[in-house]
């Protein structure tokens, strides 16, 4: 358990997460990092979903569970026992400040637990929904994961390489992304309730974050009409912009500008080939892109990475290396800021909240909860603080 006594944002304020998976835990856990008690309703029995995806496993859970749900209280409840419902209906009037719900369409409502309600007897309260398509539509009521929102709208076919199979995101992008909007609408709910002393009810979904992530896809075919394509790995519109071969591996070289496409040819030695027509500005290097890129792989592929890196880095052109998660761990500059986190307890290496605040970055407070590990202090005495 860290020491760190430094008086975090939102100290006070209590969050009730009633969650699984990966959106709502993503987004209690940022809430949770900047000093919110959060407070994590479980099932009984099994608890959160996302406590057995695995291997691998760390301490009895999912390496996952721990990154989502460190610095949080675990409580059990059984919805279908009476008592229990009564229970958590009281706490999340009565005590929390904020509730964040992404359970099946419906299923929050059915068993009286939803915003209308609750918020009817807490003017104050801070409810925040995460939907699947949206509350609204012909798909509202249609459950919903990270993959399929990728496909539905339009992202997982931009992805990988054109004329080969699409490919996801390599990380829950979706779901984390739409726990980053849950935290905002609810920062900016808490702010709202300073002014004015009541609370607000916020909305997202991921079918909605996910359109989100596709706004310059779309505004490229509204400005054209023409269905944009997968880039691999460069982007629309730019080159070079994209991962080159090398002799021990890939470098991405951004040097789409004419100045650093200039400085680009000094650093690969001039070839001549480089003042063609067909290379002379950004949208004919983006026209002819596949040839320009076969003929720098001609030179890059000769000398490995860090030789490039060198002379790219002397000659003021951007660059990285595609690195693995060890090599990420290793680097310097991901070690320089701290970002890495340890638990004093059992020592598993998390990813911190990527902020500071007066160049203090928050620190891991606890690891995450055992099941039901806070029946005792909170279900059990009605004692929430």
């Amino acid at each position: 358990m860290d020491k760190d006594n430094t008086e975090w944002p939102l100290k006070g304020v209590c969050v009730y997460e009633v969650g699984t998976s990966v959106a709502a835990p993503y987004g209690t856990w940022i809430l949770a990092a900047l000093g919110a008690e959060v407070i994590k309703i479980e099932p009984e029995g099994r608890g959160d979903d996302c406590r057995h995806w695995g291997p691998p496993f760390w301490n009895g859970m999912s390496s996952m569970f721990q990154a989502l749900n460190r610095d949080k209280k675990s409580v059990t409840v059984d919805l279908s026992n009476p008592k229990d419902k009564a229970w958590l209906r009281n706490e999340l009037i009565t005590s929390a400040d904020v509730v964040l719900q992404n359970m099946r369409p419906g299923k929050i409502n059915s068993l009286g637990l939803g915003s209308k309600s609750l918020c009817k007897e807490n003017p104050r309260l801070v409810y925040c929904n995460i939907w699947a398509f949206g509350q609204t539509g012909p798909m509202a009521d249609k459950p919903g994961y990270d993959p399929l929102m990728q496909a539905y709208s339009g992202l997982m076919g931009l992805n990988g390489e054109e004329g080969r199979p699409p490919v996801r995101v390599g990380t829950s992008i979706i779901d984390m992304s739409t726990g980053m909007w849950c935290a905002i609408g609810i920062l900016a709910a808490l702010l709202d309730r300073q002014k004015t002393g009541k609370g607000s009810v916020v909305d997202t979904s991921l079918y909605e974050t996910s359109l989100g992530w596709m706004t310059s896809h779309m505004a490229s075919y509204h400005a054209t009409g023409k269905l944009p394509v997968p880039q691999g790995s460069g982007v629309q519109g730019l080159a070079p912009y994209q991962a080159f071969e090398c002799a021990d591996g890939y470098l991405v070289i951004a040097a789409p500008n004419d100045k650093l496409f200039d400085l680009l040819k000094g650093a690969l030695g001039h070839p001549g080939w480089m003042d063609e027509h067909c290379f002379q500005t950004n949208s004919e290097r983006f026209k002819n892109k596949t040839e320009l890129a076969r003929r720098m792989t001609a030179i890059l592929i000769k000398q490995n990475r860090a030789h490039w890196q060198e002379k790219f880095d002397q000659a003021g052109i951007p660059n990285a290396p595609i690195q693995q998660v060890d090599e990420v761990l290793d680097d310097l500059q991901t070690q320089s800021l701290g970002i890495i986190q340890e638990s004093v307890e059992n020592a598993m290496k998390l990813v911190g909240l990527p902020i500071m605040l007066n160049g203090k970055r928050p620190p891991i407070r606890n690891e995450a909860p055992k099941l039901g590990a806070d029946n005792d202090t909170i279900k059990n005495t009605g004692d929430s603080t």
